[in-house]
Protein backbone atom coordinates (compact mmCIF):
# COMPACT_ATOMS: atom_id res chain seq x y z
CA UNK A 1 0.00 0.00 0.00
CA UNK A 2 2.81 2.25 0.51
CA UNK A 3 3.83 1.82 -2.93
CA UNK A 4 0.52 3.02 -4.22
CA UNK A 5 -0.04 5.78 -2.08
CA UNK A 6 3.62 6.13 -0.01
CA UNK A 7 4.56 6.51 3.44
CA UNK A 8 2.44 8.99 5.87
CA UNK A 9 4.44 11.96 6.59
CA UNK A 10 5.34 13.05 9.61
CA UNK A 11 6.91 16.29 9.42
CA UNK A 12 5.23 19.81 10.23
CA UNK A 13 2.89 20.44 7.51
CA UNK A 14 3.32 23.40 4.79
CA UNK A 15 2.25 26.52 5.46
CA UNK A 16 0.48 28.98 3.33
CA UNK A 17 4.01 31.76 3.74
CA UNK A 18 5.71 28.47 2.76
CA UNK A 19 4.27 27.58 -0.50
CA UNK A 20 4.42 31.34 -1.22
CA UNK A 21 8.03 31.68 -0.84
CA UNK A 22 8.54 28.39 -2.72
CA UNK A 23 6.72 29.60 -5.33
CA UNK A 24 8.28 32.88 -5.78
CA UNK A 25 11.72 31.33 -5.49
CA UNK A 26 10.38 29.24 -8.75
CA UNK A 27 9.86 32.56 -10.54
CA UNK A 28 13.05 34.22 -9.31
CA UNK A 29 14.99 30.60 -11.20
CA UNK A 30 12.60 30.96 -14.52
CA UNK A 31 13.34 34.64 -14.76
CA UNK A 32 16.88 33.78 -14.92
CA UNK A 33 16.47 30.99 -17.82
CA UNK A 34 14.24 33.19 -19.72
CA UNK A 35 17.28 36.03 -19.21
CA UNK A 36 19.39 33.35 -20.56
CA UNK A 37 17.90 32.26 -23.57
CA UNK A 38 17.35 36.22 -24.45
CA UNK A 39 20.84 37.05 -24.35
CA UNK A 40 21.61 33.73 -26.73
CA UNK A 41 18.80 35.35 -28.96
CA UNK A 42 19.98 38.37 -29.12
CA UNK A 43 23.21 36.93 -30.22
CA UNK A 44 21.86 34.73 -33.35
CA UNK A 45 20.15 37.41 -34.10
CA UNK A 46 23.26 39.42 -34.08
CA UNK A 47 25.42 37.31 -35.97
CA UNK A 48 22.45 36.54 -38.77
CA UNK A 49 22.37 40.22 -39.44
CA UNK A 50 25.72 40.01 -40.89
CA UNK A 51 25.58 36.85 -42.87
CA UNK A 52 24.05 36.03 -46.14
CA UNK A 53 21.20 34.22 -47.23
CA UNK A 54 22.51 30.34 -47.13
CA UNK A 55 22.61 27.26 -45.41
CA UNK A 56 24.81 28.42 -42.48
CA UNK A 57 21.90 31.29 -41.85
CA UNK A 58 19.40 28.81 -42.09
CA UNK A 59 21.29 27.13 -39.46
CA UNK A 60 21.26 29.96 -36.84
CA UNK A 61 17.92 30.63 -37.46
CA UNK A 62 16.30 27.13 -36.52
CA UNK A 63 18.61 27.56 -33.43
CA UNK A 64 17.14 30.82 -32.72
CA UNK A 65 13.72 29.10 -33.22
CA UNK A 66 14.02 26.33 -30.77
CA UNK A 67 15.32 29.28 -28.05
CA UNK A 68 12.57 30.81 -28.84
CA UNK A 69 10.09 28.27 -28.14
CA UNK A 70 11.75 27.58 -24.70
CA UNK A 71 11.91 30.91 -23.88
CA UNK A 72 7.64 30.98 -24.86
CA UNK A 73 7.56 28.18 -22.58
CA UNK A 74 9.00 29.19 -19.73
CA UNK A 75 7.23 32.38 -19.91
CA UNK A 76 4.08 30.50 -19.53
CA UNK A 77 5.60 28.58 -16.52
CA UNK A 78 6.21 31.76 -15.22
CA UNK A 79 2.69 33.04 -15.90
CA UNK A 80 1.48 30.12 -14.00
CA UNK A 81 3.42 30.12 -10.99
CA UNK A 82 2.69 34.17 -10.50
CA UNK A 83 -1.09 33.17 -10.87
CA UNK A 84 -0.47 30.49 -8.12
CA UNK A 85 1.24 33.16 -6.06
CA UNK A 86 -0.67 35.92 -6.44
CA UNK A 87 -4.12 33.59 -5.16
CA UNK A 88 -1.80 32.07 -2.34
CA UNK A 89 -1.47 35.93 -1.03
CA UNK A 90 -4.94 36.62 -1.54
CA UNK A 91 -5.68 33.62 -0.10
CA UNK A 92 -3.08 35.13 2.95
CA UNK A 93 -5.17 38.40 3.26
CA UNK A 94 -8.28 36.83 3.65
CA UNK A 95 -6.98 34.49 6.59
CA UNK A 96 -4.93 37.70 8.30
CA UNK A 97 -7.80 39.75 7.83
CA UNK A 98 -10.53 36.67 9.43
CA UNK A 99 -7.91 36.42 12.22
CA UNK A 100 -8.18 40.58 12.95
CA UNK A 101 -11.92 39.86 12.76
CA UNK A 102 -11.29 37.41 15.48
CA UNK A 103 -9.47 39.50 17.10
CA UNK A 104 -12.03 42.34 17.25
CA UNK A 105 -15.10 40.84 17.86
CA UNK A 106 -12.88 38.55 21.34
CA UNK A 107 -11.73 42.15 22.42
CA UNK A 108 -15.81 43.79 21.82
CA UNK A 109 -17.43 40.59 23.62
CA UNK A 110 -14.35 41.29 26.47
CA UNK A 111 -14.80 44.88 26.91
CA UNK A 112 -19.50 44.09 27.19
CA UNK A 113 -18.52 41.96 30.16
CA UNK A 114 -16.40 44.44 31.52
CA UNK A 115 -19.02 47.01 31.08
CA UNK A 116 -21.71 44.99 32.33
CA UNK A 117 -19.90 44.23 35.41
CA UNK A 118 -19.09 47.80 35.80
CA UNK A 119 -22.24 49.51 35.49
CA UNK A 120 -23.71 46.57 37.04
CA UNK A 121 -22.36 47.93 40.09
CA UNK A 122 -23.97 51.59 40.03
CA UNK A 123 -27.53 51.98 41.62
CA UNK A 124 -29.21 54.58 39.83
CA UNK A 125 -31.91 55.13 41.81
CA UNK A 126 -29.10 56.43 43.99
CA UNK A 127 -27.78 58.74 41.86
CA UNK A 128 -31.26 60.31 41.03
CA UNK A 129 -31.60 60.40 44.64
CA UNK A 130 -28.35 62.47 45.04
CA UNK A 131 -28.48 64.49 42.26
CA UNK A 132 -32.02 65.50 44.27
CA UNK A 133 -30.28 66.33 47.04
CA UNK A 134 -27.69 68.18 45.57
CA UNK A 135 -30.57 70.66 43.97
CA UNK A 136 -32.33 71.11 47.50
CA UNK A 137 -28.88 72.25 49.17
CA UNK A 138 -28.02 74.74 45.88
CA UNK A 139 -31.96 76.47 46.73
CA UNK A 140 -30.95 76.08 50.56
CA UNK A 141 -27.69 77.70 49.76
CA UNK A 142 -29.63 80.47 47.44
CA UNK A 143 -32.04 81.47 50.38
CA UNK A 144 -28.93 81.94 52.96
CA UNK A 145 -27.05 84.23 50.25
CA UNK A 146 -30.70 86.12 49.93
CA UNK A 147 -31.54 85.98 53.13
CA UNK A 148 -27.86 87.17 54.55
CA UNK A 149 -27.60 90.14 51.54
CA UNK A 150 -31.33 91.74 52.84
CA UNK A 151 -30.90 95.46 53.11
CA UNK A 152 -32.58 96.80 56.51
CA UNK A 153 -32.41 100.53 55.41
CA UNK A 154 -33.98 100.76 52.54
CA UNK A 155 -37.57 98.71 51.73
CA UNK A 156 -37.47 96.76 49.26
CA UNK A 157 -41.23 98.33 47.72
CA UNK A 158 -40.11 101.87 47.09
CA UNK A 159 -42.47 103.16 44.59
CA UNK A 160 -40.08 105.22 41.81
CA UNK A 161 -42.63 107.47 41.23
CA UNK A 162 -41.66 108.80 44.35
CA UNK A 163 -38.00 108.65 44.12
CA UNK A 164 -37.94 110.90 41.18
CA UNK A 165 -39.96 113.22 42.83
CA UNK A 166 -37.94 113.58 45.37
CA UNK A 167 -35.31 113.84 43.25
CA UNK A 168 -36.65 116.43 41.20
CA UNK A 169 -37.09 118.44 44.48
CA UNK A 170 -33.70 118.27 45.49
CA UNK A 171 -32.68 119.51 41.78
CA UNK A 172 -35.27 122.37 42.52
CA UNK A 173 -33.92 123.55 46.22
CA UNK A 174 -30.62 123.53 45.02
CA UNK A 175 -31.21 125.87 42.04
CA UNK A 176 -32.63 127.74 44.03
CA UNK A 177 -29.75 128.26 46.55
CA UNK A 178 -27.48 129.20 43.91
CA UNK A 179 -29.15 131.75 42.31
CA UNK A 180 -29.87 133.14 46.27
CA UNK A 181 -25.68 133.25 46.16
CA UNK A 182 -25.35 134.96 42.97
CA UNK A 183 -27.66 138.49 44.05
CA UNK A 184 -25.37 138.70 47.39
CA UNK A 185 -22.06 138.63 46.32
CA UNK A 186 -21.81 134.95 46.68
CA UNK A 187 -22.29 135.68 50.66
CA UNK A 188 -24.20 134.09 52.56
CA UNK A 189 -27.61 136.37 53.89
CA UNK A 190 -26.05 135.98 57.94
CA UNK A 191 -22.62 137.66 57.29
CA UNK A 192 -23.88 140.81 54.57
CA UNK A 193 -23.83 144.12 56.19
CA UNK A 194 -27.60 145.44 55.45
CA UNK A 195 -27.41 148.76 57.25
CA UNK A 196 -27.06 151.57 54.82
CA UNK A 197 -26.95 155.22 55.83
CA UNK A 198 -30.14 157.23 55.44
CA UNK A 199 -30.27 159.74 52.25
CA UNK A 200 -30.96 162.80 54.77
CA UNK A 201 -27.74 162.23 56.79
CA UNK A 202 -25.18 164.79 55.06
CA UNK A 203 -22.10 163.40 56.42
CA UNK A 204 -21.21 160.27 57.82
CA UNK A 205 -20.71 159.94 61.83
CA UNK A 206 -16.56 159.01 60.98
CA UNK A 207 -16.91 162.59 59.09
CA UNK A 208 -18.35 164.92 61.70
CA UNK A 209 -16.34 163.65 64.53
CA UNK A 210 -13.24 164.55 62.69
CA UNK A 211 -14.19 167.97 62.10
CA UNK A 212 -15.14 168.85 65.63
CA UNK A 213 -11.65 167.75 66.69
CA UNK A 214 -9.84 169.70 64.16
CA UNK A 215 -11.64 172.97 65.59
Amino acid sequence: MNRLFGAKQTGPKPTLQGAISNVDSRIESTDVKIAKLNAELTSYQQKMSRMRDGPGKSALKQKALKILRQRKMYEGQRDQLQSQSWNMEQAGMMQDNLKNTMTTVDAMKSTTKDLKKQYGKINVDKIEKMQDEMADLIDVGNDIQESISRSYDVPEDVDEAELDAELEAMGDEQEFENFGMESEGAMPAFMQDNTNIPEFIDESPEQSKVKEAAG
